[in-house]
């Protein structure tokens, strides 16, 4: 069904069966007011913010054929080098805070599968050997991840390579990819609340799970590991996409209303933390003036029907952290040893 919240312009889409969880209700059109404050403001905030930033110069990304396994470490030192031009551009430019960023992606200790240091910045780092894995994880990150901001993202695919090869030991056949593959929105924008942007990074994290199945053969199991905004951009790509696993962290929702609508053979899991904000968003979606804001049905809520696992007492920032439950949960998905995760 659908119905009118008494906001003109506003139409609230119903769930399968029924009317969608506040719709006509106070708190309903408590939301829908609060939503239209939160669009007005950052459609002033965020113009302005932007034009505060000119953009920074940058090389466009180097020109590779798609990586096999023989070519990764070419396709490594390739995007490094290009790593390397951007930061003496930045440099040049004066944003010192760019040119770091850079600069610390363009050292030998990083195995970078693709770079471009236009705008925001794009980067897909690889922990691990990827020639060899058969247990692969993939990140997929939320809103305000950018090469400026890239570090605190690095650190978590860091800390899960770590648990992983702590957990499997030595020879470990585990890869990490941190896949900053896509513009992600800002908290505070218009859009964080709507899928346009997940829209657009869904075509490329297909690409991505293609050219790691090309890599790695067939028999590798590939995990995709999806945090705050990420989880919608997961919930886009899913259908047929060639994965085992698919986790929703700290999740606005995924745009359908249960997991059986991502059309994915994968296993749905789902996690959010005592400390997480996210539980106080809430989760519908509504038709506004044409466009669609919000995500629909709360992935850790038993209408959604995902695997709903632990994650301890962390905030929506917490789900990689080191010795934290929802990290260790996390590992266990990725190897494949599904009976030993702690379920909530």
């Amino acid at each position: 069904m659908a119905g009118y919240d008494g906001v003109r312009g506003v139409r609230l889409r119903g769930g399968r069966g029924g009317r969608r969880r506040g719709e006509g209700t106070p708190r309903g059109r408590r939301w829908i007011r609060a939503l239209l404050a939160v669009l007005i403001t950052a459609a002033v905030v965020v113009p302005l913010t932007a034009a505060a930033r000119p953009d920074i110069p940058a090389p466009a990304p180097a020109r590779l054929a798609a990586p096999t396994a023989a070519t990764l470490d070419e396709a490594y030192a390739a995007n490094r080098a290009n790593a390397a031009e951007a930061s003496r551009m930045a440099a040049a430019h004066g944003d010192h805070h760019r040119a770091a960023a850079d600069r610390e992606l363009a050292a030998p200790t990083h195995k970078l599968l693709a770079f471009d240091g236009r705008g925001d910045g794009r980067a897909t780092e690889v922990f691990g050997d990827l020639a060899h894995a058969d247990r692969v994880a993939v990140l997929i990150p939320g809103s305000d991840t950018s090469l400026d901001t890239y570090g605190r993202f690095r650190a978590g695919a860091a800390a899960l390579h770590e648990r992983l090869t702590r957990r499997t030991g030595a020879g470990s056949r585990t890869a990490v990819v941190a896949w900053l593959g896509y513009t992600t929105p800002g908290t505070v924008s218009t859009t964080v609340l709507t899928p346009t942007r997940a829209d657009e990074a869904a075509p490329e994290l297909r690409d991505l799970v293609g050219e790691l199945r090309a890599v790695t053969g067939s028999g590798t199991r590939i995990s995709l590991l999806c945090h705050s905004y990420g989880s919608v951009v997961c919930g886009r790509a899913a259908p047929g996409l060639d994965v085992d696993d698919i986790a929703l962290l700290g999740s606005p929702g995924t745009g359908v209303d249960e997991a059986a609508g991502l059309h994915t053979r994968a296993r749905v899991w789902a996690a959010r933390g005592a400390d997480d904000w996210v539980a106080d968003v809430p989760h519908v979606s509504a038709d506004l003036f044409g466009t669609t804001v919000g995500f629909g049905t709360d992935p850790v809520s038993p209408a959604f029907g995902a695997r709903v696992f632990a994650a301890g007492e962390g905030g929506h920032s917490d789900y990689f952290s080191p010795g934290s439950v929802s990290l260790a949960n996390l590992a266990r998905i990725v190897l494949g040893e599904t009976t030993e995760v702690t379920r909530a």
